[in-house]
């Protein structure tokens, strides 16, 4: 593979790695103890990785200020449809990015527990009742699979479990994509309005 010429086989091997795992989790983050070292290696390597990834129809995307390193389709081919429970739930993680980061300021980590996001749910008033632990249990493993987050306590029925945000958030989650989210909210609290008047007009 002319692409890789000059490289040596350990590199290269590492090469093959790190973009099979940018294809199937989109974000790398230098804040992630485990994946900082490929970090490291696609800013060595960035325009190789962007020669190939190009060919692909993908935009390696590197924010060196966050220490995030993105992978977008135009086409939105690696774009991931959520479901309306794990829209809100991330996007109620961004909303406390937000907030711990300008308690915070120069403080690097953002750690909040689940009771963080229970009690911010909860404020949004969309239901009367918390989240149901298996929703949130399998929407933090696919935030974690994609190095949003990071789970810090194994017990996540437990409130007082920590959850580790990452800078990639704020790339994962837009402006425009905090828009969208809440008008599927309005949209949702408008049908159960309709579904409760339809109720009480069968009643009487």
């Amino acid at each position: 593979m002319e692409l890789l010429d000059g490289m040596l086989q350990k590199d290269k091997d590492e090469f093959k790695r790190i973009s099979n795992r940018l294809l199937s989790s989109c974000f790398i983050c230098k804040e992630n103890q485990a994946s900082r070292s490929d970090y490291y290696f696609v800013l060595k390597y960035r325009e190789k990785f962007r020669d190939l990834l190009d060919v692909l129809g993908y935009r390696l995307e590197i924010n060196e200020e966050y220490g995030v390193i993105q992978l977008t389709n135009p086409q939105n081919y690696n774009h991931l449809n959520l479901k309306l429970y794990e829209s809100i739930i991330l996007l109620i993680i961004r909303i406390l990015y937000d907030e711990k980061k300008r308690e915070l300021s120069a403080v690097n980590e953002v750690i909040v527990n689940l009771g963080d996001i229970q009690d911010k749910y909860l404020s949004l008033k969309i239901r009367d009742k918390m989240i149901d632990k298996t929703t949130m249990r399998n929407a933090l493993s696919l935030f974690r699979r994609f190095q949003l987050i990071e789970t810090l306590d194994k017990d996540l029925t437990n409130e007082e479990s920590r959850i580790l945000i990452y800078d990639s958030i704020l790339m994962a989650v837009r402006v425009e994509d905090i828009r969208q989210t809440y008008e599927k909210l309005e949209q949702s609290r408008k049908g159960k309005t309709a579904n409760e008047e339809t109720d009480t007009d069968e009643a009487d």
